[in-house]
């Protein structure tokens, strides 16, 4: 694809497929626009959700014309051109029980499901993506940031892509058929994406390890859901952090008793820069954690 591709969805949506296929420009190009849209405050414009290399938006056709909305969003694409400029986010940081016993327990009722009935999902990924053994491989999924590309399939669940160059990027394929379940938190894994099961339910990604972390809270009484049910939001930059047993079933004490603090900092994050420098720029980025 050349340019953005624009495609109706009934009377009341606009899909825009920026990319057909994923990339850190593409999704940030993404971003920049529907930011500058959600900006705009347009009247009849009542969605906007920004996705891996597109993004949709929700209009109401009696009150804004569809050609007026894409000429609109392609004079903002075009002031954006490639996705130059910076982002104005936040740093999450995700405490991770790598190799924990329920995904384990999950993965061996599903093993005639998998590529490598005789491993489990961290030793095949390690193994597919040519690390030495899963320390290795864990060490890689979680020194580096990623970034949220999007939020949906069920309520809450984000999909993350490594922040990284993309030759080093961690590939995993999915099941080779779904599983009826799996554990609620669970880190997964499927093609390019890291991904947080907010719910237990069917899935087809990897499974890596569990956080204690909630993301997903409909009573809002966890106290970082307190004033939005869902954590993520496209744009967030996430940085990953192995835990062992103990200080996991600290964090989930702590989240019973609503004593439990989300370190998070805000960032602004600058593709040029990142481009300019693929291992140096994302340690600056996380630097925020520490200061904040």
């Amino acid at each position: 694809m050349t340019g953005a591709r624009y495609t109706l969805g009934g009377d009341e949506h606009l899909f825009v497929e920026l990319s057909e296929s994923m990339s850190l420009r593409a999704f940030f190009r993404g971003i920049l626009i529907t930011q500058q849209l959600t900006d705009r405050h347009l009247d009849g414009v009542t969605e906007i959700c920004p996705a891996n290399a597109s993004y949709q938006v929700r209009f109401d056709p009696d009150v804004i014309d569809v050609h007026r909305l894409q000429g609109i969003l392609e004079e903002i694409d075009a002031g954006i051109g490639e996705g130059h400029g910076a982002l104005s986010t936040r740093i999450l940081e995700i405490p991770v029980l790598y190799d924990d016993p329920w995904t384990n327990e999950t993965q061996m009722r599903f093993r005639d499901r998998h590529q490598d009935p005789n491993a489990t999902d961290l030793e095949y990924a390690a193994r597919v993506n040519g690390y030495r053994d899963i320390d290795a491989f864990i060490t890689a999924h979680s020194a580096t940031p990623w970034f949220v590309s999007m939020v949906g399939f069920v309520a809450g669940l984000p999909f993350m892509y490594q922040m990284v160059e993309r030759d080093k990027q961690i590939q995993v394929p999915k099941y080779l058929r779904p599983r009826t379940d799996t554990p609620p938190l669970t880190v997964g894994y499927g093609g390019c994406f890291s991904c947080i099961y907010s719910v237990r339910g069917a899935g087809g990604y990897q499974m890596f390890g569990v956080t204690p972390v909630p993301i997903y809270d409909p009573d809002q009484h966890v106290k970082h859901l307190s004033e939005f049910m869902i954590l993520f939001r496209p744009g967030d930059v996430v940085k990953f952090r192995p835990v062992d047993r103990a200080e996991y079933d600290q964090i989930v004490e702590a989240v019973e008793h609503n004593t439990f603090t989300l370190r998070s900092a805000p960032a602004r994050f600058s593709l040029d820069d990142f481009e300019a420098d693929h291992d140096g720029y994302p340690k600056t980025l996380l630097e925020a954690l520490d200061a904040h």
